[in-house]
């Protein structure tokens, strides 16, 4: 039986998406989710969770919901989008039947919602592809896990010596933001505290090193901050290295200009974000220079390309990292992403409500930055003038209160207060780990 309802369809399954999924009045709109993967991850949490904070499906969240059972989920790639016919065109997603990816189908909306997300920036880099670990979703992180454990394994072979042992357990991060420092900060604290313990023949042998090409860390603090985080990741002998490119990467060395070979065991790259495949084949309008997004209106309406002027494509609407308002950019965050998603939610409701929709333009609320750095610190970003932002115990308690809050079910903020407070009265279980 046909629905009456219009159809939004929803291309992504990242913040924008699954909060759009999770707020949409269902009872108005027949919602449909395109997305490769099942799943949403909780970005900020992937760190905590390679480290054995808490258990991989506390880090994320299934679409499929059975308090959203009306939803409609399927798992493919969008290939491409007629915005005249109102289709879009799909593939199954399934790495391991490639030959069912050949069946393709299209999906016909009447509202249309792009929100693709990023893939991670290479630079290309040659070797980066094959050989590095990123943090994306679940799956890098257990990647990263169980590398991890592995490395130290086989440091501890009785046949290794000292020079291997360092080569094996040297971790290097690329990328100086948030993710990789705070990825960095829970690999150390790991490190000092529970594999103390469990390696002590080898521990001592290990190392982290974080590139990055800008000329410092975490470069959305002002100077004061990332002077500090600098000088605490070293005093944790922990290698800071800014203004360095690498130059290529094979199985086990960076290529690092002015430095040469720089052995690794495991090599992890959290730098910027690249656009997807799809954004190529759209009709949209792309930025001239930088990451290549999709130009929307201060309503988030997506504008076409510059072959039919500065026109606006009906019905459809992008968000996420893969879009940004023309003229107004704003960062590839969660936050944004939220706070646009919330937006757009509030006026789709308001159509099917019978109320003015779009009257106001998106207006972004700035949100205090905040970053773990390691041993119970943190960086919180002022808000200018006489707020120059704080450090401390203080920073890490507003840090670690704020990741928990980005889990959108209360059970599983529960399940993670506890498993925190364990960790530090009993440490970390590394047997499950």
């Amino acid at each position: 039986m046909t629905s009456s309802k219009p159809r939004l369809v929803v291309v992504g399954s990242g913040w924008a998406g699954f909060y759009i999924s999770d707020h949409i009045d269902l009872s108005a709109y027949e919602v449909t989710i395109l997305s490769p993967r099942r799943t949403s991850a909780y970005t900020p949490l992937l760190a905590s969770a390679a480290v054995g904070l808490f258990n991989f499906y506390l880090a994320e969240e299934s679409i499929r919901s059975k308090h959203r059972s009306a939803l409609r989920f399927i798992k493919a790639n969008v290939l491409d989008v007629d915005f005249v016919s109102k289709t879009c065109q799909c593939a199954p997603a399934f790495d391991e039947d490639p030959e069912l990816a050949k069946e393709e189908f299209a999906i016909e909306y009447d509202y249309l919602v792009l929100a693709p997300g990023c893939q991670p920036n290479t630079f290309g880099t040659p070797g980066v592809q094959e050989h590095s670990l990123f943090v994306k979703n679940v799956s890098d992180a257990m990647k990263i896990r169980k590398n991890l454990f592995d490395l130290l394994e086989k440091a501890s072979l009785p046949n290794v010596s000292e020079e291997r042992a360092r080569a094996l357990l040297h971790i290097a991060v690329v990328g100086g933001g948030p993710t990789g420092i705070e990825l960095t900060a829970e690999l150390d604290d790991l490190c000092k505290n529970e594999l103390a313990g469990l390696y002590p023949s080898v521990v001592e042998y290990m190392s982290l090193s974080i590139y990055d090409v800008a000329p410092h860390i975490l470069g959305a603090y002002d100077e004061k901050l990332h002077e500090y985080a600098t000088q605490q990741l070293l005093k944790r002998s922990i290698d800071v290295a800014p203004n360095t490119k690498i130059e290529n990467v094979d199985s086990d060395a960076l290529y690092i200009k002015d430095r040469g070979r720089v052995p690794y065991g495991m090599l992890i790259w959290a730098t910027g974000n690249r656009h997807v495949p799809l954004l190529e084949k759209l009709d949209v309008k792309l930025p001239e220079k930088g990451l290549k997004r999709i130009q929307t209106d201060d309503r988030l309406r997506v504008l076409a390309s510059g072959k039919q002027g500065n026109q606006l494509h009906e019905g459809v609407f992008a968000l996420g990292d893969a879009a940004d308002i023309e003229r107004a950019s704003l960062p590839t965050t969660a936050e944004v992403a939220c706070q646009k998603s919330k937006y757009l939610v509030d006026n789709l409701n308001k159509i099917k409500a019978g109320r003015p929709a779009f009257e106001q333009p998106f207006q972004y609320t700035q949100k205090r930055l905040v970053s773990y750095i390691g041993q119970r610190d943190g960086v919180i970003a002022g808000k200018g003038h006489n707020d120059e932002g704080w450090t401390g115990r203080s920073a890490w308690l507003a840090w670690r209160s704020g990741s928990l809050m980005w889990n959108r079910s209360w059970r599983s903020r529960l399940a993670i207060l506890i498993t925190w407070i364990l960790n530090i009265l009993f440490g970390k279980e590394i047997s499950k780990i």
